[in-house]
């Protein structure tokens, strides 16, 4: 076997020291100047680039390589260059060098400034280029030839569009463009810096010759980076505008910095999260529709339909449907109340994400959370198109009933104009009243209506302006705080009995009615009364929606034969309000003390008469403390001194 390969490394040896010779002799004999033009020749007819050499030339036969220092090649009938190279380096093909013929291998580019501008036609200025290569790669070509392979190092790219006026930048490019010669596919890898962000990417065209005349081959996509991850597998094609059909998916640890990466509006403050989406796309344009979409944000996945247009305004259509939704993330940032108080929230709203994109949406859930509220299945629309955000509920399984309605803001500079019309049935009334309107003290079952206009920069200006109506029909439930029957037996029997508490237990009702009409933030009873087993209240008065405050009157009354009525005073804040009797009804209700009242038109025995009354009833201030000898004592010593 040593003898073999000794005999086989003979004729091998040989074979490499006569390359060797003819290269050194081909060094000698070569035409630099004719190896030169050729170069230029070939790359301008694979390309369509005129080279403008403006710096040195480097030619190395051993080596089969000839480079040009600072190099512009532009495209025909082009005055400005298209692409700027400090070095760009052809390597040659080593059996045609030693036959006195040059052709290219690969070519690469060093710190190469490349410049793309889009005319509003829709053509830019490598059109020529790309029109070159493809005549170039047709079989039966006058002139057919290629290149392996591009390498670009450090390269920039500037891109411009002329009728958007849109630009961009890519910086630090790495990239590597490979069409062999006896394939018909083409393959792009390598990275690039963008917007702050090392991107990695590739690109793969099936049939490189179809894609560049505009018909359909198949294309692979992949670009990976921080913020997002999104892949292509299908098909593309040129015709009249560009179309592509394929899988689609899309990958992010976070929309909302996704879309800020990419220049898109952030909608709300709120979630966007984690995101992913796989669907099946079809590309027209600058529309994109995906089918068999299987989506997830901040933990939701849903199923559907969507579309995408960005014909001058950006437009997203969807149909989806899920098992639960849970909406919390995107309103956990809004408050009404200020944190720990009971007053309004001042904070300004943010409108920038109603005037960005046009939105029309339908969703439905098996079940939705949204904060604290949990509701069965619902179907939800949203349209939000010029500003204006329409939500519309068809039907949602919510506090054990049925809600239906709709809610709208349109923006108007930094104020917003709210409209919301609601219409709750059968619903838990002590559930609802207390999320809806932070009332506690009811329960039962019952309807609610609820018609409300209002306009402000804030929580708090949205209160100020409130205008409308609401009403609440209940029955078989209570009104929490006092109880109305022990009450009125009590003062029935004792009309002086004292002020004592009123503010416990429960006063049950059969039927319940409030009508009420908002004005400026003012809320007027037109119509509350209670109607229970044993007792019947009716109210007036008001009840300030900016200030959360009650300043009402009503009267109660025993359903007995003796009918005993009591007026009483509603007043304080909503959470937490004050009730008393009408302390003038007492006094008249007690045979002792009714005369008292006519002598307080004395003005004589009025002062006396007025403080007895105050000591009865527990309304009057309580007298100051006697002062001690020793403070009368002081005050002496002070006057002296």
């Amino acid at each position: 076997m040593a003898q073999g390969m000794k005999r086989l490394g003979t004729p091998i040896a040989a074979l490499l020291g006569v390359a060797l010779i003819a290269l050194i002799a081909t060094s000698w004999l070569i035409n630099r100047d004719a190896l030169r033009k050729a170069v230029e020749a070939q790359i301008r007819d694979v390309t369509g680039l005129e080279l403008n050499v403006a710096g040195s030339i480097d030619i190395s036969v051993l080596a089969s390589y000839i480079s040009f220092h600072d190099v512009g090649l532009k495209g025909g009938g082009t005055s400005d260059p298209a692409l700027h190279v400090d070095v760009l380096t052809a390597n040659l093909r080593l059996l045609p060098l030693l036959l006195q013929r040059f052709e290219i291998a690969d070519l690469t580019l060093l710190r190469p400034r490349i410049h793309v501008s889009l005319k509003p036609d829709g053509e830019s200025n490598w059109t020529p280029f790309i029109q070159t290569i493809a005549r170039t790669m047709k079989p039966g070509s006058d002139n057919q030839m290629s290149f392996s392979e591009i390498r670009i190092q450090d390269g920039v790219l500037n891109y411009e569009d002329a009728a958007t006026h849109a630009t961009e930048q890519f910086g630090d490019i790495d990239l590597s463009l490979a069409w062999p010669s006896i394939s018909r596919s083409f393959a792009a890898t390598g990275q690039f810096d963008w917007r702050g962000e090392r991107v990695d990417g590739s690109i793969s065209f099936a049939d490189f010759l179809a894609a560049l005349s505009g018909d359909r081959s198949g294309l692979k996509a992949r670009i990976t980076s921080a913020p997002l991850k999104l892949a292509f597998d299908g098909s593309v094609a040129n015709r009249t505008s560009p179309m592509m059909e394929g899988t689609l998916t899309i990958d992010s640890p976070s929309l909302r910095n996704a879309l800020r990466w990419t220049g898109q509006p952030q909608p709300g403050s709120g979630g966007f999260g984690r995101f992913a989406l796989k669907a099946r796309a079809n590309v027209v344009g600058a529309s994109i529709a995906l089918t068999n979409v299987n989506v997830e944000l901040d933990g939701n996945t849903a199923e559907g339909v969507m579309t995408y247009a960005n014909n001058g305004r950006q437009t997203l259509q969807a149909t989806l449907a899920a098992d639960a939704l849970d909406f919390t993330p995107y309103i956990s940032t809004f408050r009404l109340l200020a944190s720990g108080a009971r007053d309004w929230n001042r904070q300004l709203f943010d409108l920038n994400g109603l005037s960005t994109t046009d939105l029309d949406m339908r969703l439905s859930a098996a079940r939705l959370t949204v904060g604290p509220t949990k509701l069965g299945r619902t179907a939800i629309g949203a349209n939000l198109r010029n500003g204006t955000l329409a939500l519309s509920v068809g039907e949602a399984q919510v506090y054990g009933g049925i809600a239906k309605g709709s809610f709208g803001i349109a923006r108007s500079d930094t104020v917003a104009d709210i409209k919301a019309q609601f219409q709750f049935t059968d619903v838990d009334l002590q559930a609802c009243a207390s999320e809806l309107f932070g009332l506690n003290k009811l329960s039962g079952r019952g309807n609610i209506n609820v018609s409300l206009v209002a306009s402000g920069s804030s929580p708090f200006g949205l209160v100020q302006s409130l205008d409308g109506s609401a009403t609440v029909t209940g029955h078989d439930g209570a009104i929490a705080g006092f109880n109305a029957e022990q009450l009125l037996k009590r003062l029935e029997r004792r009309p002086l009995s004292g002020g004592g508490n009123f503010r416990n237990g429960s006063t049950p009702y059969d039927k319940l009615t409030i009508a009420v009409k908002f004005s400026d933030g003012i809320a007027t009873a037109e119509d509350i009364r209670v109607e229970g087993p044993a007792t019947k209240i009716t109210m007036t008065g008001t009840a300030s929606v900016p200030t959360r405050e009650y300043d009402m009157k009503g009267v109660a009354s025993l359903n007995s034969a003796s009918g005993f009525e009591l007026p009483f005073v509603v007043q304080g804040p909503w959470d937490d309000p004050l009730i008393f009797p009408d302390p003038e009804s007492l006094i008249r209700r007690s045979p002792a003390s009714a005369p008292l009242l006519d002598m307080l038109k004395d003005r004589k025995a009025g002062d006396a008469v007025r403080s007895a009354i105050e000591r009865i009833t527990g309304t009057g201030k309580r007298p100051a403390p006697a002062e001690s000898p020793t403070a009368e004592n002081a005050k002496e010593n002070a006057k002296s001194n």
